[in-house]
C-alpha cells in the first residue's frame, strides 16, 4: 500500500555538515530510532541502519552504485531503501575557499515524486523483490557551491561542494510494485504512447520514457504494438 506521512520536525543544526556526505549523515540520524544499530557490518557490507530484522539503506544519488549491495542483502533480509528528492532547494554560493558566503537564493526547480524514475532506471527489476520497500523522502535542502572555477559551465564554473538537509517534509512508501501505477494519469486511454503520457502529465518526453521503461521492467505495463514511430503500451491486468 502506498503511504504518505506528513513530517513537521526539522533536523538539529550541525548534523553532518563537514563534507560531501552531509545529506546522507543527516538522513541517517533523522531515520534512526532508539535501539537501532548504525553502520553495521553485515554480509560483507556496511548497512546504514539495522532495526531488528529490517535493514535501512539511505542512498542520496546514483542508485546504480548500490545495485550489487541490494542484490546480496535482499536474498536474506528485508530492506527499506531510502532515496531523497529535494522538493525545495536553496543554493548557497561561497568563495572558492568556502570561507565566505557570497549569496543564497531559492532554486526555481521544484522536485517532484516522479523524479524518482531518473534513478530507478538503474534498478527497476529489483522493485519486484518481495524483500524490498522503497521510501522517498521529499525534503528541503541546501546545495553548497564554491566559486572555484572547477564546476560545469551550467553552474558558471561553480562546483557543488556539499548538500545539506534542512527538513524532511514528508515520506512516501512504495511497498509493492502496483503502488507505481499511481504515476499513470487518471482516465488514460489504452493503449497509450509516451507522447500520450507527456501530454497528460506535463513531463518531458525523456522523463516519461524513463517512467514507461521502469513500469515495463516491473511487469506493470506491456508493449502491445506501434503507431507510426510511437510504441503503444497497456496496463497488465
Amino acid at each position: 500500500m502506498l503511504t504518505w506521512v506528513d513530517m513537521e520536525h526539522t533536523v538539529p543544526v550541525g548534523i553532518g555538515v563537514r563534507n560531501e556526505k552531509s545529506l546522507h549523515a543527516a538522513l541517517k540520524q533523522w531515520y534512526a530510532l532508539p535501539g537501532d544499530q548504525l553502520e553495521v557490518k553485515l554480509d560483507g557490507f556496511i548497512v546504514d541502519i539495522v532495526r531488528d530484522d529490517l535493514l535501512i539503506e539511505i542512498q542520496t544519488r546514483n542508485l546504480a552504485a548500490i545495485r550489487r549491495k541490494l542484490h546480496s542483502l535482499l536474498e536474506h533480509h528485508p530492506v527499506c531503501l531510502v532515496y531523497p528528492i529535494a522538493q525545495e532547494k536553496w543554493i548557497v554560493r561561497k568563495t572558492g575557499s568556502g570561507k565566505k558566503i557570497l549569496g543564497r537564493r531559492k532554486s526555481p526547480k521544484v522536485g517532484r515524486l516522479a523524479d524518482l524514475f531518473e534513478e530507478l532506471v538503474s534498478i527497476p527489476e529489483l522493485i519486484n523483490h518481495p524483500n524490498l520497500t522503497l521510501e522517498i523522502a521529499l525534503i528541503q535542502a541546501e546545495e553548497i557551491r564554491h566559486d572555484d572555477g572547477r564546476g560545469s559551465w551550467r553552474r558558471r564554473g561553480q562546483s557543488v561542494h556539499d548538500r545539506r538537509l534542512i527538513q524532511v517534509l514528508e515520506t512516501v512508501t512504495f511497498a509493492t510494485k502496483e503502488d507505481f501505477l499511481r504515476f499513470l494519469p487518471n482516465g488514460l486511454e489504452q493503449p497509450f504512447s509516451n507522447q500520450d503520457l507527456k501530454e497528460r502529465s506535463g513531463r518531458s518526453i525523456h522523463a516519461v520514457r524513463q517512467m514507461s521503461y521502469c513500469l515495463k521492467k516491473m511487469g506493470l505495463i506491456e508493449q502491445v504494438g506501434k503507431h507510426r514511430n510511437q510504441h503503444l503500451f497497456k496496463i497488465i491486468e
